[in-house]
């Protein structure tokens, strides 16, 4: 009988995002391919550091531990990578005891169209064009910030509980409301949000995996679930009441909600905790990832939006 992936969370993350590879991807842009090979092979095993995504996969596959969610959690490596190129990876896999066996080693192809096949939840990826084509093809996905001086990645530390945050706009909801400000100012914007509060917002990239992870948290009691949530936007009251109402009706949980109107999100999503968290603009992502990792989501292909400092 095949494994069915149908009722896990999937989550499929590159070899960058999972551990440390700045030294290796800093080779592959300056000198090549080959020059990049060769230095993987010969440092093969040689165990690499984390990076900005280890400690939140191994809190995720640490679920599978908890009663009554055996193999709930599913990672699957989707990398670049040659089978040649990838012993370095497993190896280091391996070392830190992740319970991650299955992997799709694209030599260089786009890894996006083998992400249905996997039945994935959420990618992470360092690469744009693999999470922008993944965006367009409706599956929620991130470009996890890698450039992070003295980042806090330590493959030690004990997660009692998962903290992940996302912004709303263009992430948990479409752009829909996103381009009316952008185009016809924040007076229209805030207008159009009191006039359509009770009509629920359209579903964004990353509805279905804020989904996914309420179903996970309604098998638990309150005090023990195992991932907790929060909205930091940068929406304000009177675009709050569409926001609240359109969770109700999705009847999905967020454990805590941050109406910030201009607020930097940094110092919140520090004081929340936040193991990941998901913004759709850099001018947010940058500053969270020196105290969080932080992951961009691009814009779809058909958004007429512009990467701008959001003002609401």
């Amino acid at each position: 009988m095949a494994y069915d992936l149908g009722n896990k969370l999937v989550i499929g993350v590159s070899s960058r995002a999972l551990f440390d590879l700045t030294v290796e991807n800093d080779i592959f842009e300056k000198q090549g391919v080959k020059a990049y090979s060769d230095y993987t092979i010969a440092h093969e095993n040689e165990i690499l550091k984390p990076g900005p995504g280890f400690n939140l996969v191994k809190a995720l596959l640490g679920i599978n531990k908890l009663k009554g969610q055996a193999g709930r959690v599913e990672v699957v490596i989707m990398s670049r990578n040659s089978a040649d190129n990838s012993l370095r990876v497993f190896n280091s896999i391996e070392h830190y005891g992740l319970d991650i066996s299955r992997a799709v080693l694209a030599s260089g192809a786009s890894l996006a169209k083998y992400l249905s096949a996997f039945r994935t939840d959420l990618f992470l990826s360092a690469y744009e064009d693999d999470v922008l084509s993944a965006i367009n093809s409706g599956f929620a996905a991130g470009i996890i910030c890698t450039d992070v001086d003295n980042a806090p990645y330590n493959a030690e530390e004990d997660i009692k509980q998962i903290r992940i945050a996302f912004d709303g706009d263009a992430v948990l909801f479409t752009d829909e409301s996103e381009m009316i400000y952008q185009t016809e100012g924040l007076k229209a914007f805030e207008e159009n949000e009191r006039n359509n509060a009770d009509k629920p917002l359209p579903q964004g990239p990353f509805a279905k995996f804020l989904k996914t992870i309420s179903d996970i948290q309604k098998d638990f009691p309150p005090d023990e679930v195992p991932i907790r949530t929060a909205l930091v936007t940068a929406r304000s009251a009177p675009a709050h009441e569409r926001v609240i109402r359109t969770l109700r009706a999705w009847n999905v949980r967020i454990d805590e909600a941050f109406f910030l109107g201009g607020v930097s999100k940094r110092d919140v999503l520090e004081a929340f905790g936040a193991h990941i968290f998901f913004d759709d603009q850099a001018v947010h992502t940058v500053p969270a990832s020196e105290v969080v990792p932080s992951a961009r989501v691009p814009y779809r292909r058909s958004s007429g939006v512009k990467r701008t400092v959001k003002g609401k």
